[in-house]
């Protein structure tokens, strides 16, 4: 009885510490995917020919450091412009939804908002548009302190080791098991993120040439969403196809804009979600699809849309170092596959 309670208590504590740190935990693991994405980088420089011999390693971090954060800057100002554009310009497609509901309405031979309602009650499309869009604005207005942290953490990297060494002095075991579990960390969520960028930058640009075909404004904006939403197990793909597809039908008040894009842009996220990714990754994650779709709801509901997109790699690193202790391997086991957490 008094384990279940400390147990409810470590968890409540966990949970509300999360929700209260929320606007420093959130830019520190973007710091760290920042960091993790500009080691993989700096290991494909020095895959070239003679690369280490030429490039001092203090100027391979120089140059993929400022390549990021020119990135970030080209990005945060292409998405900026493309949600004040959509804000600015959302009122004057609202006649067409009028025109839309009309025809349904006398298509179907009833009241298509009546009906919808009693189905999934009121949804404002605009609202939840607003949400995402609030979302990304403030993860980019987060962009500053990501980078400091981001900093912050390369300066931390050259003296980190040194002090794992003396922590654990003595204590050759420990050291060992510490520096394989850090190991496991770093190629897990090095690999997720490497292949999961590549997809999903793949989905993000056959998907703008389809909107820019079909002529939806700000196909930047809807672009970029679907490269952010691919990241998000399960449902990320299915509200990247709909919410421009809606967006298409409001702005031209037809339904063949709309049944082209959703087409389309479906069709790549069927290929790519159910064709390229899976060879990509295999097995490699070993995790749970129950775990996926729980861990995507809870720490959604935690930190929204940014906690949807973390969900997998914080469960990924939850496993390895679940699997590094007899008390909590069971826990491990319970959230991989196939219960092989070796091969984590």
């Amino acid at each position: 009885m008094k384990n279940a309670a400390n147990f409810i208590i470590t968890i409540v504590a966990i949970i509300t510490a999360l929700v209260i740190g929320k606007g420093i935990l959130i830019p520190f693991i973007f710091a760290l995917i920042f960091w993790f994405l500009t080691r993989e980088i700096r290991k494909t420089i020095y895959k070239m020919p003679f690369a280490k011999k030429i490039i001092p390693y203090w100027l391979s971090n120089l140059f993929v450091f400022t390549l990021i954060v020119l990135g970030f800057g080209f990005i945060s100002e292409i998405i900026t412009n493309s949600i004040t554009d959509l804000s600015t310009s959302y009122s004057k497609y609202e006649p067409n939804i009028g025109a839309i509901i009309k025809s349904l309405d006398s298509y179907f031979h009833i009241d298509i908002i009546k009906s919808i309602k009693s189905v999934i009650g009121d949804f404002d499309y605009g609202s939840v548009l607003g949400d995402i869009a609030n979302g990304i604005s403030s993860l980019l207005g987060d962009t500053f302190m990501i980078i400091i942290y981001a900093l912050f953490i390369f300066l931390e990297e050259s003296s980190f080791k040194n002090k794992l060494i003396k922590i654990f002095e003595g204590k050759e075991n420990s050291y060992a098991s510490m520096q394989s579990m850090l190991s496991k960390i770093e190629f897990s969520i090095s690999n997720y993120l490497r292949l999961k960028t590549y997809v999903s930058l793949l989905t993000g640009i056959l998907s703008y040439i389809v909107l820019l075909i079909v002529g939806v404004d700000s196909a930047p904006f809807w672009a970029f969403l679907i490269f952010l939403l691919n990241y998000i197990p399960t449902i990320g793909s299915l509200i990247a196809t709909v919410f421009p597809a809606i967006f298409s039908l409001i702005q031209f008040g037809e339904f063949t804009p709309f049944l082209i894009v959703l087409t389309a842009v479906g069709s790549v996220q069927v290929i790519v979600g159910n064709i390229i990714e899976p060879k990509l990754f295999g097995k490699s994650l070993n995790l749970s699809p129950l775990v996926t779709i729980l861990s995507l709801a809870v720490w959604g509901k935690i930190w929204g849309v940014t906690g949807m997109i973390l969900s997998v790699p914080i469960t990924v690193i939850m496993i390895i170092i679940f699997s590094q202790f007899e008390k909590t391997k069971s826990v491990a086991i319970f959230l991989s596959e196939n219960g092989d957490i070796d091969k984590v």
